[in-house]
């Protein structure tokens, strides 16, 4: 492989990454960042691992849920439960389903963090809702 092929299908790989993690989040993430974070994050995590046939973007979402909540990580929940609802991936009553769920196989603490990320979440999400509706009526 030359150089400039090697280059070319980096940027390739690049392009994939950034584009699934516009999918999978929902919003547009820079096409760069500097570092070797972003570089592993997008060119590996987003292009190769969330774009492997076999499991839809809701059953990925799903398995990250259940790692995130095992984990206790209720900031990075939101973020998650957010884009899934953003991306009707899932609904509110089905990440709701989800915590009771987990609640029996990573303890009644760590699922009871899910689903308090989920009230947070639900709670931003109806705020800026009423926003833009005052904002549209103005």
């Amino acid at each position: 492989m030359t150089e400039e092929n090697g280059t070319a299908a980096a940027s390739e790989r690049r392009r994939r990454g950034v584009a699934m993690m516009n999918q999978v989040y929902g919003w547009e993430m820079p096409a760069d960042v500097p570092g070797d974070f972003f570089a592993v994050t997008a060119d590996h995590l987003f292009a190769d691992i969330w774009t492997r046939p076999g499991l839809s973007l809701r059953d990925r979402r799903l398995l990250l849920l259940g790692a995130i909540a095992a984990q206790g990580q209720t900031d990075v929940a939101r973020i998650q439960i957010n884009a899934a609802l953003h991306n009707e991936e899932l609904t509110e009553q089905q990440i709701e389903e989800a915590a009771i769920f987990l609640c029996h196989y990573v303890g009644w603490p760590l699922g009871t963090g899910l689903n308090n990320a989920l009230i947070a979440v639900k709670a931003e999400r109806r705020k800026t809702a009423r926003a833009a509706e005052q904002a549209r009526a103005e």
